[in-house]
């Protein structure tokens, strides 16, 4: 079986970081980044289900289907996560928030990947996933803050 993890600490508190994470006003704002898909249809709430939209590409329509299953505000969030073919994985991608000195750890985790294709797909979606932690959070992070300050 195949995973990612990607870690991040971000020099904000975790009630801010949680809030760029689950509220749909922001999370389309990071999610875009590095090829990701924006959310519809999203809310950080048990038994929601919801999409990721990104750009279709040969052999996938571009589209990402996930149900909520936990929520522990601030500190984690699970769904699941599926491809838009009947016989795709159901995987899990789990958030973990630790408030650290200087702010706070962000912990991204998708488990489940597998044989050849889920191996594929975890490398890429990990690739995706790096770029949209550190390329697409912080600036969505820092303009959050930055109205909490006004």
């Amino acid at each position: 079986m195949s995973q990612y993890t990607v870690v991040r600490d971000y020099d904000y508190p975790i009630d801010e970081v949680w809030t760029v994470l689950t509220d749909p006003e922001y999370v389309a704002q990071w999610t875009t980044t590095g090829q990701g898909g924006r959310p519809d249809g999203f809310a950080a709430v048990p038994g929601t289900k919801f999409r990721f939209i990104g750009k279709p590409t040969i052999g996938w329509a571009g589209i990402v289907y996930c149900e909520v299953i936990a929520v522990d505000p601030p500190r984690s969030l699970h769904y699941t996560w599926r491809g838009d073919k009947d016989d795709d994985d159901v995987t899990d991608v789990k958030y973990l928030l630790e408030e650290t000195a200087n702010g706070t750890r962000f912990t991204w985790a998708h488990t489940g990947f597998t044989g050849a294709g889920g191996f594929a797909m975890s490398r890429l979606l990990g690739k995706v996933r790096r770029k949209m932690m550190t390329d697409g959070l912080p600036p969505v992070l820092a303009a959050y803050h930055a109205t909490r300050l006004a």
